[in-house]
């Protein structure tokens, strides 16, 4: 059984981003358009679905760390801020951002509540991760026949 750890993340976010599209999971809001992902950005993202990519990289994170708060996703979503002359300093991303895309993978029942520690992923989460990571897998071998023995 191939795991969400075996693929790598550039290669398992974009089916799962569509696999939310299709299952309407998330939507973006109405001011998503208009939103920095971070004090460190200069502008919005430019990508028309940046949405929907940003909730598959969240819900694979909250995976990958058991269970997770608003507060540590933003950091990890964080960067470095151009300061000027000055030396730069680490800033957090967006917590409005990932405190919505998180409440609705929520609503959807990808994600569910773990005591007072932030979230983790549901059953159902799992197994959507799961199926999405053995297509991409499947995908990958038969593309590179050496990575067969992996599935």
């Amino acid at each position: 059984m191939t795991h969400p750890n075996d693929v790598p993340p550039s290669l398992l976010l974009p089916p799962l981003a569509a696999e939310l599209r299709t299952r309407g999971a998330v939507a973006p809001p109405v001011w998503a358009t208009f939103v920095k992902t971070g004090v460190h950005k200069e502008r919005a993202p430019v990508e028309p679905d940046w949405w929907y990519l940003r909730s598959a990289s969240v819900l694979r994170k909250i995976y990958v760390s058991g269970h997770v708060g608003i507060q540590r996703l933003s950091a990890e979503y964080g960067g470095k801020r151009d300061r000027g002359s000055a030396p730069y300093h680490a800033r957090s991303g967006s917590r409005a951002i990932l405190r919505e895309i998180v409440q609705q993978l929520e609503k959807s029942g990808l994600v569910k509540p773990y005591k007072n520690m932030g979230r983790r992923v549901s059953p159902e989460g799992q197994k959507l991760l799961d199926q999405v990571s053995q297509k991409t897998m499947k995908t990958l071998a038969e593309q590179r026949p050496e990575l067969a023995k992996y599935l």
